[in-house]
């Protein structure tokens, strides 16, 4: 991987609406960096780096936009009269707990600042980082609906270090998890993503599932790979040189699609389901927000 770069920039605006026609159960979202030094080759917000006239491979592991006004114009929006304390979606794109947050603190003071507001979060990331914040989030829980998720696609540490060389092992994401679910916290699992042919197969699924189990985790929800039009020049190459076995398959589930055909989800759904029931986890992760906090309230923090 290229030695990573950090272009500090300043934002308009903190929170983000998400497009209607996107497929997600959250209508906001925050997003601290752009770019993700975690160089998961499948990840499809590779191609917003195309919007800044940036490459979708190297360049968006390598060249990470920081936002460092994010906080100042958080705290700002959530004070506003217009903002209604909606349930708020972080980790969603980039992972909102690469290496940078270890120098530049954004999510943190992000999170805080939902913790000051009582706003409800969830929080979704593959980094170890986030056990940092742990105080935070106990502070947040004590006012608001919040659920920390980590996405734990496999176990396999031979197919991690191809896949997605600049994360954690997936052991250690658990870990990290259970301390969270030992506080209190709400915690889940994202099975993200599947891929077919490597991950795919009853051994991956049971051996992900059983370690959610563990952790202590609340519910666990596969995804199964998706190649968005966008990325679709940068991803089957990458399986071309990766896994050149397995050209064949992904063009034929990803060669004219976004997403695996129809029946191909139904088996991988249903096979997990049987083995998600077996180990009594929930299906899934996301639960509508607690009541609004009142503008009231609001108003006494935001002074």
């Amino acid at each position: 991987m290229a030695r990573a770069s950090y272009l500090e920039d300043t934002c308009k605006t903190a929170i983000n609406k998400v497009p209607e026609v996107s497929r997600v159960p959250f209508r906001w979202t925050i997003n601290p960096y752009r770019g993700c030094t975690h160089s998961c080759h499948y990840c499809f917000a590779r191609a917003f780096h195309s919007y800044l006239d940036m490459g979708i491979g190297d360049d968006f592991s390598s060249r990470i936009v920081v936002k460092t006004n994010l906080v100042e114009v958080l705290r700002r929006e959530l004070a506003s009269p217009r903002w209604d304390g909606e349930h708020i979606a972080m980790g969603t794109a980039t992972d909102p707990y690469q290496h940078c947050e270890g120098r530049y603190r954004l999510t943190r003071g992000a999170v805080q600042a939902l913790a000051d507001f009582g706003n409800p979060l969830s929080m979704l990331t593959k980094s170890t980082l986030i056990v940092r914040d742990l105080d935070v989030f106990r502070r947040l829980a004590e006012r608001a609906d919040v659920t920390v998720s980590m996405s734990v696609g496999t176990l396999d540490e031979a197919v991690r270090k191809v896949v997605e060389p600049g994360t954690p092992p997936g052991r250690r994401r658990l870990e990290i998890l259970a301390r969270f679910a030992d506080a209190g916290i709400r915690t889940g699992v994202l099975v993200a993503p599947i891929l077919p042919g490597l991950t795919d197969d009853e051994e991956h699924l049971e051996e992900v599932v059983a370690a959610c189990v563990e952790a202590g985790v609340s519910f666990a929800a596969p995804i199964a790979l998706h190649v968005r039009s966008s990325i679709r020049e940068y991803v089957l190459p990458w399986v071309g040189r990766a896994y050149p076995h397995l050209v064949p398959l992904y063009e034929e589930l990803y060669g004219k699609r976004a997403y695996a055909p129809k029946a191909y989800q139904q088996g991988l759904s249903a096979r997990f389901s049987r083995i998600r029931d077996r180990h009594g986890l929930e299906p899934s992760g996301f639960r509508r927000p607690l009541p609004k906090p009142r503008r009231q309230e609001q108003l006494a923090l935001a002074v």
